[in-house]
């Protein structure tokens, strides 16, 4: 192969791979709020932040596992754009510690919301796809006094294969 046509074939490459960034990756830290509203329409969620700036969140539930979330400092400036339906942002909850606005506030409004009366506790549910591969619900189990008491990972029935299906 030709040098000329290995040079043209990588850059085509690149291309490809450029247009597949997500929203959450095409970013630069301390350009203004509103060039990344541009980009990504306006948000769906805002939620003040203790240090006087907010976060943005552009979900796409009930039936998407994504949610782009961006600080935004007390200025208007981006500083940090990332997707909070994972494993590794779930994982931040502290069980014992954490309130239902602190879930709101890092993951914004749940898919769906159920209540356990044995249990006594609310649960909100979170759609999202772990390793890029597995559908999943993410479970936060509330006390009556809003405190996040367990924490719980399940598969997503929307994706399940149907088992009553006749053999």
């Amino acid at each position: 192969m030709s040098k000329r046509l290995s040079v043209a074939l990588a850059c085509a490459a690149a291309f490809a791979l450029a247009g597949c960034a997500q929203p959450w990756q095409r970013f630069t830290p301390g350009e203004d709020q509103s060039a990344l509203v541009a980009r990504l329409g306006p948000p769906r969620e805002s939620y003040d932040l203790p240090d006087g700036g907010k976060r943005l969140m552009w979900p796409t539930q009930p039936m998407g596992e994504v949610t782009t979330a961006a600080d935004i400092d007390a200025s208007g400036k981006v500083v940090t754009v990332r997707q909070v339906l994972q494993p590794s942002e779930f994982y931040k909850a502290q069980i014992g510690t954490w309130t239902k606005k602190d879930v709101l506030v890092n993951f914004g409004r749940p898919v769906e919301t159920s209540y356990f009366p044995l249990m006594k506790r609310q649960v909100w549910t979170y759609r999202y796809q772990e390793d890029n591969v597995w559908y999943q619900l993410y479970n936060f189990y509330f006390d009556p006094q809003g405190i996040l008491r367990l924490t719980q990972k399940t598969p997503d029935p929307l994706h399940e294969p149907e088992r009553d299906r006749p053999f």
